[in-house]
């Protein structure tokens, strides 16, 4: 979209101003795809006919495509064009396109993103033999290029739209050595069959909320290098101890990804080595 989306905000609070829902209009969620950017309206009540022509031709002829969410998230549906395009960005380090909702979790910032992946993968050390271990592994964003370099990696993420994501994001770019599950790794017992399969790597990339129940499990997980992405800073602290304390790793490397430019947050990364 020519001139990117900070060009859109004056106009988009002209259109805002106009519809009749505009105080019933709590959220506008903004996912920006390589060729394509998608806008999401949470709408308390519906628009009306008028508004939906205007959302309409805002969408025309700003070159985007909308989205309406009266509910939860399987009640979004698309307002123009009727067949939106799918989004999608590349990561050309590891030859990959990667397919994604407008409501699915992907990291706010591209470039910096493809940064991230590039130096976390080069962190984790891969070998081509290695088995691999992605927690929170979301539509596959580590998980994929995880795959051209390990011998095998198995991706889990509580959200099955994002497993389903990441399946098919993997036959999209004709990778056959890399699994996805749907698993809720806040509820663990340590008798889940994954545990005690042998890993030589684990990539942990939780949200804010962090890790801990992984992290109690890591002594029989048994990998010989984890690399922890972190945007909390607070609960990466948290872990880390476990895994020193409990665990019997040792904090080799940390450092911080500016994912967040002009804001407090940043993306943190530790590496953790028996």
């Amino acid at each position: 979209m020519a001139g990117g989306t900070g060009t859109l905000i004056d106009p988009l609070s002209g259109l805002i101003a106009d519809l009749s829902i505009r105080a019933r209009l709590p959220q506008i969620e903004v996912a920006v795809g390589d060729d394509v950017t998608s806008l999401v309206f949470r709408v308390l009540d519906p628009p009306t006919a008028a508004d939906k022509a205007a959302l309409a031709n805002f969408a025309e002829r700003h070159g985007l495509q909308v989205f309406l969410q009266p509910g939860g998230l399987d009640s979004v549906f698309p307002l123009y064009p009727d067949e939106p395009r799918p989004l999608s960005y590349r990561l050309d380090e590891f030859d990959l396109g990667i397919e994604f909702e407008a409501t699915d979790f992907v990291q706010v910032n591209r470039s910096v993103n493809e940064q991230l992946v590039s130096r976390v993968i080069e962190l984790l050390q891969v070998a081509e033999t290695d088995r691999v271990l992605d927690l929170y592994c979301g539509i596959g964003n580590f998980s994929l290029p995880l795959a051209r370099r390990a011998a095998q990696v198995l991706g889990l993420e509580i959200e099955q739209t994002q497993v389903t994501r990441a399946v098919d994001n993997a036959a999209r770019n004709g990778l056959e050595n890399v699994e996805f599950r749907s698993r809720d790794l806040s509820r663990l017992d340590g008798r889940e069959r994954w545990i005690a399969e042998q890993w030589d790597r684990v990539l942990l990339d939780p949200a804010r909320s962090g890790a801990a129940e992984p992290v109690a499990h890591m002594r029989a997980i048994g990998a010989a290098r984890i690399v922890y992405v972190s945007c909390h800073p607070g609960t990466l602290a948290r872990d880390a101890g476990s895994l020193v304390r409990d665990a019997g790793y040792r904090l080799e490397a940390a450092g911080i990804v500016d994912m967040f430019p002009h804001t407090a947050h940043v993306e943190s990364i530790a590496v953790f080595v028996k």
